[in-house]
């Protein structure tokens, strides 16, 4: 183990010299840090950061050789395949063509307690094998395109998506690499699901975190996410859209406030985000649905 060089990658891709290579970086208050780049063949090493770091080939076809920290490896990727590097390791990694590549970053001081939570050691990503050349997971696969999706959407991953993503893509490494997190079918019990629902419906102007509801329903974060969806039909962080979108229709529909104050007002950060988020939920912009709702009431 390497004492880090750097406090974080995100760190490492802004001063560092791959920082010119960056093509797009999203970030939800150090949960989860999301970047993409496009590199040349080369040395593309990092220096040790205290960040378990997820990357994964956009393009494939490409030679890869190095050690993540589990020992040496030279392997082809595919496209979509993925790559784990341990925290506070100086890694090797040569690249034999030019290439694409997303990347998440976990803080371990932002997850270790989530790991306490659910029962799972740190040691679980200490195993050399899935540090050792590349992977495939469809969880993980579908998880990062949904959460990249959602990012360009709302310009960055808000607190409960970060969570809620991590927890995701945390719980399938457990359990590519033997330690797997126990599941639950079961929903939440009827007074959690009332305070949670109750909490979201008080603050859904807020970034609320997966933290602050599980903690309402006396969970772990890894099974709140997947009881409340049991229980309500949609993910928290899906139900907390849904309660905005509501809102800012009713704003829409009795004020005369103008859009971009009502996408703060829902908790938005521009007119922008809250024209394709409503788009999305409702197949028209705000403006469009403001004035078709006044001439269905004009209308005799």
């Amino acid at each position: 183990m390497t004492l880090p060089a750097y406090s974080s990658f995100t760190q490492w891709y802004t001063e560092g010299h791959l920082a010119s290579y960056v093509r797009a970086r999203k970030s939800s208050g150090g949960i989860l840090n999301l970047l993409e780049a496009a590199q040349p063949a080369g040395d593309m090493s990092d220096p040790a950061v205290p960040d378990l770091v997820l990357y994964q080939d956009l393009l494939g076809g490409t030679r890869v050789s190095g050690d993540l920290g589990g020992g040496r490896f030279d392997v082809t990727s595919d496209k979509g395949g993925l790559f784990l590097a341990a925290p506070n390791f100086t890694n090797t990694v040569i690249v034999d063509t030019n290439h694409q590549l997303r990347s998440l970053a976990f803080p371990m001081a932002q997850w270790q307690c989530v790991l306490d939570e659910a029962g799972v050691s740190q040691i679980a990503f200490d195993r050399p094998e899935i540090h050792r050349g590349t992977f495939t997971s469809p969880v993980i696969r579908s998880a990062v395109r949904s959460l990249w999706a959602l990012s360009e959407d709302e310009g960055v991953p808000s607190r409960l998506l970060a969570r809620a993503a991590g927890c995701e893509i945390l719980a399938e490494l457990c359990r590519l690499n033997g330690a797997p997190i126990e599941t639950t079918k079961s929903g939440l019990a009827p007074w959690a699901e009332r305070r949670c629902i109750e909490l979201m419906r008080a603050r859904y102007m807020e970034d609320i975190g997966l933290e602050e509801l599980a903690g309402e329903a006396r969970l772990s974060q890894f099974h709140f996410a997947r009881m409340f969806k049991n229980s309500v039909g949609v993910p928290p962080r899906v139900y907390l859209t849904q309660l905005r979108v509501e809102k800012a229709c009713e704003l829409l529909e009795h004020t005369d406030l103008p859009i971009t104050q009502i996408a703060m007002e829902v908790g938005y950060s521009s007119n922008q985000v809250l024209a394709r988020v409503f788009v999305k939920h409702r197949r028209m912009s705000p403006s469009t649905y403001r004035k078709a709702v006044r001439e269905s009431t004009a209308s005799p």
